[in-house]
């Protein structure tokens, strides 16, 4: 007979672009809660978000450094070969909020999915550089250059699997929570090639990622779609996004956590 406190609960924090900042007010709000969280797993920026927090980060302190960043100094421009950004930049900077950690320093238990660019595989990631793996898992094909670990080229692992639900459930998760950051009307403001790339990688993983909307307990949808895939500018209304989600659902987790078991 399991215990109530020998319950896991997973958070599975899904791919968005900028979209996923509501990650951020998800987790405010289930610490604010005392939600006990025993696995995140993250996919693209999920998995940058996720482990940002596991690594320790203040999730109070995350919105205003986003809002301070320069994003186009971030984006190291290439003659493109396999990307037209290097990834260098940002991979600096994982490392520096991921206080250069691997996953075994971190604080919460993390799985982070990347996709294997020649064979379509999803790569889940559990060991090692934490920073090496998100870089690998942020790669979004065409517009930065893939990550190569252990002789595999790695993209963005929204390409694979957006919402990474079956991963929480392989590493032994009782309850999944899962974020998704694709609900609501979709805003379509297209301008340059970065644009076209990323809205178009935005509807292939969308129509994806519908047929994969099952085996989570309980699904947290912000109502983010609105916002643009890049606008990262706009940090302060994906966050309360995510709050105000995540508020309306604290007593079904609760009830989850409570609940009988088998």
């Amino acid at each position: 007979m399991m215990k109530i406190e020998d319950r896991k609960l997973g958070l599975v924090l899904g791919a968005g672009s900028a979209r996923g900042l509501a990650h951020i007010g998800v987790i405010q709000v289930l610490q604010e809660e005392n939600i006990p969280i025993d696995l995140v797993v993250g996919s693209s920026m999920g998995a940058a978000i996720g482990a940002f927090f596991a690594a320790g980060m203040d999730m109070y302190l995350l919105p205003q450094l986003v809002t301070q960043l320069n994003l186009n100094k971030l984006l190291d421009m290439q003659v493109p070969r396999m990307g037209f950004v290097s990834g260098n930049r940002i991979q600096d900077l994982i490392r520096l909020l991921t206080h250069g950690k691997n996953f075994e320093q971190l604080n919460i238990p993390l799985a982070v999915v990347a996709t294997d660019l020649e064979s379509g595989e999803r790569v889940v990631f559990r060991e090692g550089p934490v920073f090496q793996a998100v870089r690998a898992s942020i790669s979004i094909p065409g517009i930065f250059q893939p990550v190569i670990i252990d002789n595999r080229m790695l993209v963005d692992g929204a390409v694979s699997e957006r919402l990474p639900i079956k991963v929480a459930r392989e590493l032994g998760m009782d309850i999944v929570v899962a974020v998704d950051v694709t609900f609501g009307s979709q805003e379509t403001n297209i301008k340059n090639i970065l644009d076209v790339f990323m809205q178009s990688i935005s509807l292939m993983e969308k129509q994806i990622h519908v047929t994969r909307l099952e085996g989570m307990d309980v699904l947290i949808q912000p109502g983010v779609g609105n916002l643009g895939i890049n606008r990262f500018d706009l940090v302060e209304e994906a966050v309360l996004a995510g709050r105000d989600a995540t508020r309306s659902l604290i007593p079904q987790i609760k009830a989850l956590l409570a609940g009988p078991v088998s």
